[in-house]
């Protein structure tokens, strides 16, 4: 899966945004840490769940439990707005 040509994704200091261009059907702002940045950036090459899960687990200390958690409600997330392309 990866993120839709329609969607950009920005990093503003500690705080990454995705939002849509014209094309996209969604109008709105996603907005998130950093983590939501290191997602993006994974998403903008073809990727996995589990490469996402492996890629926040290495360089944050987090609980599996928890990180498998974000990254799936994440990718629900991009799903209902549409901008993946899996």
């Amino acid at each position: 899966m990866k993120l839709k040509k329609e969607f950009i994704a920005h990093n503003a200091g500690d705080e990454t945004v995705l939002v849509p261009t014209a094309k996209a059907k969604f109008s709105g702002v996603v907005r998130g840490n950093e983590s939501l940045g290191m997602m993006l950036a994974m998403l903008k090459n073809d990727t996995s769940e589990q490469a996402m899960v492996k890629a926040i687990r290495s360089k944050y200390e987090a609980d599996q439990g928890v990180v498998e958690k974000d990254v799936r409600r994440l990718i629900t997330e991009l799903r209902k707005i549409g901008a993946l392309d899996e």
